[in-house]
């Protein structure tokens, strides 16, 4: 099988990497795999996944990454499998209501590739291959802080996990008809700026733990 392995930075997969330079060499290489890192963000995950794409079509995207979480019941450092992801940045505040390109009739809820307004992830049988918690996602160009954009999110979307880069992973393969997964490991909870509280080693590791697990399943 070719697999992309995608992530924004490589800090986040460094561990994965080492292991896999080492079990490669050792079985031979029995999954094709390519590592892409596309840089932090909406933009530029959905440019170099396209690019990247283009060059080489995979069977399958992996995309592997760190997040913040809305939900404090779901542990720091745990790892989570996305099933659908938003954007939830990309409208219009009126009146302190969040009101999305969908709410505003710019875009249809159910129009390619979107499900109501979701960018959901059809694969079931791969979804299944993970034992990890199954959650949604929103994507967004600025990192939340504030008690009121949060709220404004969790009224709206009321999502699990915050990402910068998980919605462009959707989207592409959606459009491209290429089966994805989303792994997102918790480091902080959302609106949480004091990294003295942030599980970020542990994070990254139980991220790595489960990519090497999901690798090793395929």
């Amino acid at each position: 099988m070719t697999c992309l392995l995608a992530a924004a930075t490589p800090f986040e997969i460094a561990p994965f990497l080492e292991w896999y330079r080492e079990e490669n060499t050792a079985r031979a290489g029995t999954l094709e795999l390519d590592v892409l890192i596309t840089g932090i963000g909406l933009t530029a995950a959905t440019y170099h996944l396209q690019k990247q794409i283009a060059i080489k079509r995979p069977q399958l995207v992996i995309q592997a990454g760190i997040g913040g979480c809305f939900d404090t019941s779901i542990k720091l450092g745990e790892v989570t499998m996305i099933t659908k992801d938003t954007i939830a940045d990309q409208g219009v505040v009126e009146k302190k209501t969040l009101l999305t390109l969908f709410d505003l009739g710019l875009m249809k809820p159910n129009q390619f590739p979107y499900k109501n307004g979701w960018l959901v992830n059809p694969h079931k049988d791969l979804l299944r291959k993970s034992r990890l918690k199954k959650v949604s996602a929103i994507s967004v160009n600025q990192i939340s802080t504030s008690k009121k954009t949060i709220l404004r999110y969790t009224d709206r979307f009321n999502p699990t996990v915050e990402s910068m880069e998980g919605a462009a992973l959707h989207y592409t393969c959606l459009m491209e008809n290429i089966p994805f997964l989303q792994l997102r490991s918790i480091s902080n909870y959302a609106g949480e700026r004091n990294k003295k509280k942030w599980k970020m080693k542990e994070a990254i590791a139980n991220l790595n733990h489960e990519l090497i697990q999901l690798i090793t399943s395929i």
